[in-house]
């Protein structure tokens, strides 16, 4: 239960900080390279062409040494020839928000969508937020109730980009309250960790496996191994779910935790900072 072998992910629950300290965004843009950075923002989880032009301003104004928007809009664009090393000489891509199933209805299999595993498998640093967030993990949340009593029919998920293994990740998690509905994946299967991110929030994925939370919310995790009874397999679409003996971690600043082990790592510790 950890990344692939590759490069370090940086995922975000949304809504991070573009006009202050921008310290999520730095964090991607130190990761990458800083001025030395060349970057690409991928804006296909939006129908707006435009949504990765703030991005490349931000990224310019820091100092990046190239920044690159790519709008592309469909499976016929994705599956261009020219895309076949399109993220070699990148050292970060950055996914925007906009809705998961677009990523990965559109890359999933595609000459776009093998340049940008290549990329990650050989070292680059890749980002994204919202749905961007979503759609890192092997099975991805694409919708549910927010605010809601945990109920096995309460979520929609499907197969996601594939670089986080053994997690389910949600964004945006405190601001629509949305605990019920990462209950209700991790109930589905209590192997998989749910890691719910605040907006202004991030972890940073190491190779290790392991990660630490920057920004100014908190990070929760949601591991269900241990779980002792549950009735997700005989429950009605309208009834209730039980779990017993769940374990639930909120993890704020510059805690970690280890995917793999599924342990918290205390502020500071050696570690940690790996």
């Amino acid at each position: 239960m950890t990344k692939k072998d590759g490069g370090t992910l940086v995922i975000i629950g949304g809504a991070e900080d573009k006009t202050g300290e921008c310290e999520i965004l730095r964090e991607f843009f130190s990761l990458a390279g800083g001025r030395k950075s060349r970057l690409n923002v991928l804006s296909t989880a939006s129908e707006d062409p435009e949504a990765g032009d703030q991005y490349r301003r931000i990224f310019l104004d820091m100092g990046a040494e190239e920044v690159r928007v790519l709008a592309v809009q469909n499976r016929k664009e994705a599956n261009q020839a020219q895309f076949f090393r399109f993220f070699d000489d990148n050292s970060g891509i950055f996914f925007t928000g906009g809705d998961q199933l677009r990523i990965t209805g559109i890359l999933g299999g595609s000459i776009l969508g093998t340049a940008l595993h290549r990329a990650y498998v050989t070292g680059a640093i890749v980002a994204g937020t919202s749905a961007g967030a979503s759609a890192m993990s092997e099975t991805m949340l694409v919708g549910g109730l927010d605010d809601a009593t945990p109920k096995k029919e309460i979520i929609r998920m499907a197969p996601g980009l594939g670089l986080l293994n053994g997690v389910v990740v949600d964004q945006h998690f405190a601001q629509r309250g949305r605990i019920g509905r990462l209950l209700a994946a991790v109930a589905h299967n209590p192997y998989i960790l749910g890691v719910g991110i605040d907006e202004d929030t991030a972890i940073v994925v190491r190779e290790s496996g392991s990660f630490k939370v920057i920004g100014s919310g908190a990070v929760t995790v949601i591991d269900g191994k241990q779980v002792s009874h549950s009735n997700v397999s005989e429950s009605d679409s309208d009834q209730s779910l039980a779990l017993t003996d769940v374990c639930l971690h909120l993890l704020a600043r510059d805690y970690g935790f280890h995917l793999k082990e599924r342990y918290v790592m205390m502020p500071g510790t050696k570690e940690e900072n790996k």
